[in-house]
């Protein structure tokens, strides 16, 4: 078994509880007193999009952006953290609205190019090799607006561009079908492994499976994982939970289905996922109705489901497991799962 788990969740985690339909409800809090929270919840990491290291850094030249990036960096020793990834935030500039390593406009495209070496200094200064890559506007609206074989092209061009950048990086795509665009172009975890192949060292390409996205896409988290780390590519998770086909809802990890998430916890566990250095990485929202005081309990609740869930997946009589799958009575295996999560 893997032993210890090390948590980590992103400074947008915690949150003013904004929505498409309605305004802020609860006040912003620093991101430097948001820092000081992560210990206290029980994490030992933070995920960063790189302007949550860096704010305005499009204004900043890389000499600028790194030494705003290094002051984050000590900013996370004295909280005694540590930075698990880099995400470029590609999703929100105007340069950007129709796709940055896909889009039509080729100064566009250079654009989201820069802007990811940018990411890689980030990531250097905070001394994490792992970047990850949400395609958010990668995709289209209607078919006809773009060619689907050269985006697809585009997307293994622009992370060879990482990958010769930074001899060392690692690169983790996170899948996910829809929203905000209609359809994305690597919508699962086969599509993001096959670019991964594609590119110049697969060695270093990768996947951050969602929870979520994988329920949006119709498929189960757990079986998104095990087809990742059969092709060793699982470098990072965010796990939380979704209540059915529609928007991306970032609920807290079990509150929606318990045996979904107790099957991501065994798999994990089962494959030893963590040894390597990995992080369980969260990304979960608090309720719009939450009040500000209470505003991070999704976050330590999420932490100790996956703990509790980790105790009943170990608590298991594997040998009873074997027996009822080898006698192929899959009913009282399913009985016996049940028991287990009703305690």
């Amino acid at each position: 078994m893997a032993g210890e788990y090390r948590f980590t969740f992103g400074p947008w985690n915690i949150h003013e509880g904004a929505d498409p339909f309605g305004p802020t409800v609860r006040d912003s809090i620093a991101f430097a007193d948001k820092l000081r929270q992560f210990k206290s919840l029980g994490f030992d990491g933070v995920q960063f999009h790189d302007d949550d290291a860096v704010p305005g850094m499009n204004d900043l030249g890389p000499a600028e952006i790194k030494a705003q990036a290094s002051e984050v960096k000590s900013m996370l020793d004295g909280e005694g953290l540590a930075a698990e990834f880099v995400a470029p935030r590609l999703w929100e500039d105007p340069r950007t609205i129709d796709g940055g390593y896909t889009s039509n406009d080729a100064s566009c495209r250079e654009f989201a190019r820069d802007r990811s070496r940018r990411t890689i200094d980030i990531a250097n200064a905070l001394e994490t090799k792992l970047i990850v890559l949400w395609l958010a506007r990668e995709g289209t609206y209607i078919r006809e607006a773009k060619d689907s074989k050269v985006a697809v092209d585009r997307l293994v061009e622009a992370i060879n561009d990482m990958l010769a950048y930074d001899p060392e990086i690692k690169i983790a795509i996170e899948p996910k079908p829809n929203e905000p665009m209609d359809q994305a172009y690597i919508p699962t975890t086969g599509h993001a492994i096959a670019l991964a192949y594609r590119s110049d060292d697969p060695a270093r390409v990768g996947v951050n499976i969602e929870s979520a996205h994988a329920i949006l896409a119709g498929l189960d988290p757990s079986d998104e994982m095990g087809f990742a780390l059969s092709c060793d590519k699982l470098y990072t998770v965010h796990l939380n939970d979704q209540n059915g086909l529609k928007f991306d809802e970032d609920k807290s990890f079990g509150s929606v289905d318990l045996r979904r998430a107790f099957n991501q916890v065994r798999i994990l566990d089962k494959y030893d996922f963590g040894k390597r250095g990995e992080f369980v990485g969260l990304d979960v929202k608090a309720m719009r109705t939450q009040k500000k005081g209470d505003a991070t309990k999704h976050l330590s609740n999420s932490r100790e489901i996956f703990l509790r869930l980790l105790e009943v997946v170990r608590s298991l009589d594997v040998a009873k497991v074997e027996e009822l799958i080898g006698a192929r009575d899959y009913e009282e295996l399913d009985l016996m799962i049940v028991s287990a999560l009703m305690g």
